[in-house]
């Protein structure tokens, strides 16, 4: 079963404007799947084969040129030294949509395109599975045990069985290919800790001292599950309504499989007791936001709010300079005026003020709208539109 991609369009779209295309993301995230369903006319060379390496290592510009344009390149990180040569083609030919470019490794992809590739490539992520991908199949627990990756998805694949192979290949493979770490056992301690958090402000001296490493290498760390599509970070709202805003960055996982995983929660009847049930629901609901993001080809400006005093809004959405949406996400089932508190305190009279929860019926109250997680599935879209 092949589930088209939102981010579809936006990429023939792109591919029409720019010589090249980069696509990054977790490993399998369907990178592969949808670059060879969107484009089948183009040649494929999956470049974690050594084989391919050698031979196009050998005579670069002489493979390329032989080649012609209309070239897919999987993994282009592992041969960094075509990045130059992908440039001196692609200069020569001076038409658009020669190459595509993906790889799971963000920040090598980044560093040899700000090097080589500047101004003529089309950077794109691609995410697992959106909520408007794939439809809400099943309830709030399960979706948030199984997570979104496609392999799960189609195939059927039980998370117990997907999740502890993945995270061992990735802290085995990837882990080791970005960086140096000679105890990966700390490193996978510290991976746990991180999924404990989720959902929190991130402290990296706390985080530090429980994972028993320096803070410097706490910082690296993070940035490398940031580069491999593991975390990412939300900042707080930087329009600063008074001097009192916290500064410090939110720790959120792309795929709350993922983190139920690294948590052992090893059943979504398991999560309905969880003491991060709440964190977890929020994590889903803002991965799902940035996959829109990103779909849609923009800047996923995805912020939040709180006081020094405790006074938190989960999510603001800055869609244009002077359109904002603020987001109270709430894991209980039943509407509770509770749950308007913190958007009342929100001092941004102009934002729209939306509570998603895990219940399942839209509610207007005033100038406050509840939407049920399964309809946060084009919020940005339409947001953009308004």
């Amino acid at each position: 079963m092949f589930v088209k991609r939102d981010i579809q369009q936006q990429l023939e779209k792109m591919l029409g404007l720019f010589p090249l295309l980069s696509l990054t993301g977790p490993r399998q995230s369907g990178k592969t799947t949808l670059l060879l369903n969107a484009f089948p006319n183009y040649k494929y060379y999956n470049l974690e084969r050594v084989d391919y390496r050698h031979l196009i290592i050998e005579d670069p510009l002489g493979f390329l040129r032989s080649n012609g344009p209309g070239i897919i390149f999987d993994e282009a990180q592992n041969l960094p030294e075509l990045f130059s040569y992908i440039q001196v083609v692609s200069d020569e030919n001076g038409t658009t949509g020669q190459y595509l470019l993906s790889g799971s490794q963000n920040f090598l992809m980044n560093r040899h395109i700000s090097q080589s590739l500047a101004g003529r490539v089309y950077v794109s992520h691609l995410l697992p599975f959106s909520f408007n991908e794939i439809g809400i199949r099943s309830d709030v627990f399960s979706t948030i045990h199984k997570g979104f990756y496609p392999r799960l998805v189609e195939k059927g694949i039980d998370a117990g069985d997907f999740y502890p192979s993945y995270l061992q290949t990735y802290v085995e493979r990837d882990i080791r290919s970005l960086k140096a770490i000679e105890d990966l056992n700390t490193f996978t301690r510290f991976l746990a800790l991180c999924a404990g958090r989720v959902g929190q402000i991130l402290n990296l001296t706390s985080l530090a001292n429980d994972a028993g490493i320096a803070v410097n290498t706490a910082k690296s760390w993070i940035s490398l599950l940031e580069a491999s599509y593991i975390v990412f970070l939300v900042q707080p709202y930087h329009n600063n309504f008074s001097k009192r805003i916290i500064k410090s960055p939110k720790l959120y996982f792309y795929d709350t499989g993922v983190a139920c995983s690294l948590l052992r929660i090893g059943s979504a009847e398991m999560l309905k007791t969880h003491y991060l049930y709440g964190s977890l629901f929020e994590n889903m609901v803002i991965s799902d936001i940035l996959k829109q993001f990103y779909n849609l080809g923009k800047q996923p400006n995805i912020y939040y709010w709180r006081e020094s005093n405790g006074t938190e809004v989960d999510c603001i959405l800055e869609l244009t300079p002077t359109s904002r949406i603020a987001i109270e996400i709430k894991a209980g089932q039943t509407f509770s005026k509770d749950y308007l508190r913190n958007l009342k305190k929100y001092p941004d009279s102009t934002a729209k003020k939306v509570v998603v929860y895990a219940g399942e019926e839209p509610i207007k109250t005033g100038e406050f709208s509840l939407l049920p997680w399964s309809g946060i599935t084009n919020i940005v879209e339409k947001g953009l539109m308004q």
